[in-house]
């Protein structure tokens, strides 16, 4: 068993943004047993996929975890439902829809938590895939991610590092 650098996106469009996030890390560093390791900057950013008023706040952070379960695929799972746990407890009630189209409908939210990667593994589940699938459509992913991500994995996955963002 080791220590794995996993990478989250954090974003809200409700409430009191910046609490909520901060209100988020504070759950994350309990329920991983540790601080996070790097955090990037909040940037606020207009709502992408959806109608909305209300602009988000996003960042991105990286922890390192102990992995207990030396499947790593369990163990990015039981990541995933611990962040589904902490959003839950700050409000989000939301439930997936899909439109006509076959397309997600995206709504506001208190709090978003989406595992970006764990460590340099692939991992594809009927519940979790990671790489996260759309970080390339997402600039409020890209931009920060890049604040924070360490050499390690701009080596296993150039792709997203040498996309250009613009703002």
């Amino acid at each position: 068993m080791a220590f794995k650098s996993v990478y989250f996106s954090l974003g809200c469009n409700l409430g009191r943004r910046e609490e909520n996030i901060k209100t988020a890390l504070e759950m994350m560093d309990r329920r991983f047993g540790c601080h996070y390791n790097a955090i990037s900057r909040l940037i606020e950013t207009a709502p992408q996929g959806f109608s909305s008023s209300h602009k988000f706040l996003n960042c991105c952070v990286l922890y390192r975890i102990y992995q207990r379960n030396p499947d790593s695929q369990k163990a990015a799972e039981e990541i995933l439902l611990a962040c589904k746990e902490i959003e839950r407890a700050l409000g989000r009630t939301e439930k997936t829809r899909i439109d006509a189209f076959g397309n997600r409908v995206y709504q506001d939210r208190p709090i978003d938590i989406d595992i970006l990667f764990y460590g340099t593994e692939t991992i594809e589940t009927e519940e979790l895939i990671i790489p996260h699938p759309r970080i390339m459509e997402r600039n409020f992913v890209l931009i920060p991610l890049r604040e924070i991500a360490k050499p390690s994995l701009k080596a296993a996955f150039p792709q997203y590092f040498s996309y250009i963002c613009t703002e």
